[in-house]
């Protein structure tokens, strides 16, 4: 199957509208209906037709915000809206088998928010399904979709160096997952689709801080390319930082997630050719970047491939990739935390 991700300011044209709905209505999920009617009213061939959340009375709130139909359970919506298509599940990630099995078996194509799902047989079940019942399934590592990224991938060569920190102030958000789950696998995604090959050694280091999970962790990923990833996470930081680097040949990138932004650095080859105030030496430059709300973007990929019904640009294979590597990582926190006698390790950052 074929695949094709719009590119910012273009439309799904001369599609069948889409009915779609999302699936839990928290804070990821009522984002997710957000951006639905935007594009909805942008005139993208998509209709958000309801929202399911076993909260009556948030389910009834982001109805009415966005101009939809509540309901509590995917049985009820299932009976009140024949004609769904298409759903994001934004539920915690011990629900994403249960009821993406239930809205596969209805027929409806589904994106499932990272991780995409609570253990490596579950993710397994869903490969399962979604090839029986021949459905579209988009996981939602959203930093996929970040302009810097998109704009960094033509520029890819041979990367052999990564350092990478995602830092975040403490929320109570998100807490039935570790940090590694939460922040560090949406970098391991980013990763692992940069690099194209097998991990071969994985050393971690992890602690809780605020919650009962791992708040805060370092990772060294060897590849059996020989490239080599730092990665840091943590959700316990005074301050803001979402920055991916890394290193190839002649050239140094660096990304900043937020600001959307793309650096490059490249060893020059006559006299002149570097900035003054870096190194005579070294050329630097800022990517072109076509600024586009990640999630927007990440939707509009959705909807193509439902429409097509051609693989997502991040399928179910990409988000079972990203889940082991970071139940390896996990295991590593482990196996270092009981060598060195930390309490707790044993448990507790797992899902």
């Amino acid at each position: 199957m074929g695949f094709f991700v719009s590119e910012p300011g273009t439309h799904l044209a001369d599609r069948t509208t889409i009915p779609v709905a999302v699936v839990g209505v928290g804070v990821f999920g009522r984002n997710h209906a957000r951006v639905y009617k935007e594009l909805e009213k942008q005139g993208e061939p998509v209709r958000l037709v309801g929202v399911v959340d076993s909260d009556p009375a948030r389910a009834e709130s982001v109805a009415r915000e966005f101009a939809c139909r509540h309901f509590v359970s995917i049985e009820q919506m299932l009976a009140g809206c024949e004609d769904v298509r298409a759903a994001s599940l934004a539920v915690p990630t011990v629900r994403h088998l249960e009821l993406a099995r239930e809205l596969m078996n209805a027929g409806i194509d589904v994106m499932i928010e990272k991780p995409v799902a609570a253990s490596l047989a579950e993710a397994d079940e869903l490969l399962r399904i979604a090839s029986t019942r021949n459905r579209v399934v988009q996981v939602g590592h959203l930093e996929r979709f970040n302009p810097a990224v998109r704009a960094s991938i033509s520029l890819l060569t041979q990367p052999m160096f990564f350092e990478v920190h995602r830092l975040s102030v403490f929320t109570p958000r998100s807490l039935d997952v570790d940090v590694v789950l939460d922040l560090m696998i949406h970098d391991l995604d980013i990763v692992l689709s940069f690099v194209k090959s097998p991990v071969k050694e994985v050393r971690a280091v992890g602690l809780p801080i605020l919650s009962g999970k791992v708040d805060i962790a370092n990772v060294r990923i060897e590849f059996d390319s020989g490239c080599v990833a730092n990665l840091t996470a943590s959700r316990v930081s005074t301050e803001r930082v979402r920055k991916l680097r890394f290193f190839q040949p002649n050239q140094y990138l660096s990304i900043d997630y937020g600001r959307q932004e793309v650096l490059v650095f490249t060893v020059g080859t006559g006299r002149g050719a570097g900035d003054p105030t870096v190194n005579p030496q070294i050329k630097v430059a800022k990517a072109a970047v076509a600024t586009e709300e990640p999630l927007h973007a990440e939707l509009k990929s959705f909807l193509h491939a439902v429409a097509g019904g051609s693989k997502p640009l991040v399928s179910l294979e990409d988000g079972r990739r990203a889940l082991a590597v970071a139940i390896e990582i996990n295991a590593a926190i482990r196996e270092h935390g009981n060598r060195v006698g930390l309490p707790g390790m044993t448990k507790g950052n797992e899902i």
